[in-house]
């Protein structure tokens, strides 16, 4: 890779002008690329959606012990989302340094599949005492055991969800994006027909409740990769990858690399989501209620960063190119036009958080039923806190996707661990408990966490040319 010769030098003005033809068409590749994957993360987050939707027709009881359940796979799944996600800039590298490197972008997607297997099966064996670890942090011993066995038909879509991803990476570095969006659109749809379907129970099936949201994702999710390994195998532009020829011969150079670019990605992602699930549990100790209008404000929220992160996505990919290409000015350019469509959205995000939080929270429960009436409350007021943090939550997104594209992500691991925990945590807990803010403290101590880590994250990134000089080769 030729990064010792950029072909400019970034922030140019006077050759390049911040909004010039080069940022134009920059922003028109990076929208075109980012537009799917913000569809199809919005496809995804879609499946753990329609759970809470069918889960909160349920009561607040079954709402908050299917959130309980799912903080806890996610705080372990994106350690394996974080990891496999390492193989995007590796390929784009790969593809930005000679066009048609077949055998390397292979190598990648092989050990890519090869450590989802790796990270899944400790995952497994976790997830499957969900109960005793949620007992052992103080949960109620109803909603826990409930939440156990929620976990335990749950569980089992990882490793299918996982192996998806590394396949979507595959695609989302050739920048063809559309295929993942496709299948996660018609997964909407059949998550949703089993969930009904095994949930309320029809057709010799006893009402699964919890358990039949489990076992529909799990579906779900092997139906997703079932689907995009057909397309790969059979379409005439992907069959000449032949990405699972001999796919189980070990590869250690390119396995051990993924695994040093990935873990502190993963690490990263933990952080933030580990504090979020963190905030959950803690949420949990004021009760049912609180716990649930917790997870539906959550899920609003998350479901908005679908689309910074898939901006993130798009700019690794573009970001990764131009630095396997040694195209310095390619990188300040994917950059800034990320950064641009971030802020764009955001914008509109915060004001629809702003002008229709009630709306957004009577969509998950029924506004007629009584005891919902406190749970519509406190998601309005938590929806409030989530309007503050927007602007912040799409920009460290965003930055972190940029320097994973420069393969730069140690120091922002630590930066994020600083933010999350360090500062957004810790105010979290004294604003919730001796501070007696309850539920709206913690979540003021995750906004300010998001927004340290934006300002940090921004500040590496603007710090790329001397990262660059600085590294050998």
């Amino acid at each position: 890779m030729n990064q010792g010769a950029p072909s400019t030098v970034a922030g140019d003005g006077a050759r390049h002008p911040p909004f010039g033809r080069a940022f134009r068409r920059e922003f028109a590749a990076t929208f075109t690329l980012a537009l799917p994957l913000v569809a199809t993360n919005l496809a995804q987050i879609g499946l753990g959606t329609a759970d809470v939707v069918l889960l909160g027709r349920l009561g607040p009881e079954a709402l908050a012990a299917g959130a309980l359940g799912t903080n806890l796979y996610f705080a372990l799944a994106f350690l394996g989302i974080g990891l496999v996600s390492a193989t995007a800039p590796l390929m784009a590298e790969a593809i930005g340094a000679r066009r048609h490197a077949v055998r390397d972008v292979r190598r990648t997607v092989r050990q890519g599949l090869w450590s989802c297997l790796a990270i899944t099966l400790p995952v497994w064996a976790i997830l499957w005492q969900g109960e005793t670890l949620l007992l052992a942090l103080g949960q109620q011993a109803s909603l826990a055991a409930e939440a156990g066995r929620y976990l335990r038909s749950l569980q089992w879509g990882l490793l299918p969800f996982l192996a998806f991803a590394v396949l979507r990476c595959f695609l989302a570095a050739l920048e063809r994006p559309g295929w993942g969006l496709a299948i996660s659109l018609a997964a909407i749809p059949m998550n949703v027909g089993l969930a009904i379907w095994l949930i309320g129970g029809g057709w010799g099936v006893p009402p699964l409740g919890l358990v039949g949201a489990g076992v529909a994702t799990s579906l779900t999710s092997f139906a997703m990769f079932v689907a995009v390994t057909l397309i790969l195998v059979t379409h005439r532009r992907f069959r000449r990858w032949h990405l699972f020829g001999r796919w189980w011969r070990p590869d250690a150079p390119r396995f051990r690399r993924l695994w040093i670019l990935g873990i502190p990605i993963a690490a990263t992602l933990a952080f933030e989501v580990g504090v979020f699930n963190a905030a959950g549990l803690a949420i949990g100790r004021f009760g049912a209620i609180p716990l649930a209008a917790h997870a539906i404000a959550l899920q609003i929220a998350a479901a908005l960063f679908m689309v910074p992160l898939g901006i993130a996505q798009a700019a690794t990919v573009r970001v990764g190119i131009a630095y396997g290409a040694g195209d310095r000015e390619g990188m300040t350019q994917a950059g800034r036009a990320a950064l641009v469509l971030a802020v764009a959205f955001m914008a509109v995000s915060i004001a629809v958080l702003s002008l229709a939080p009630r709306l957004l929270i009577e969509a998950f429960v029924d506004r007629d039923v009584p005891a919902n009436q406190e749970v519509i409350r406190l998601g309005v007021a938590l929806l409030f806190v989530a309007a503050i943090f927007q602007l912040a939550d799409g920009l460290q997104a965003v930055a972190a996707g940029l320097l994973r594209g420069i393969q730069d992500t140690r120091v922002p691991m630590l930066l994020a661990g600083l933010g999350y925990w360090g500062i957004g945590a810790t105010l979290g807990v004294i604003l919730a408990f001796p501070g007696g803010f309850g539920p709206i403290g913690i979540w003021i101590g995750l906004a300010t966490g998001l927004g340290v880590v934006a300002v940090l994250m921004l500040w590496r990134w603007r710090r790329r040319d001397s990262l660059l000089s600085a590294r050998p080769g």
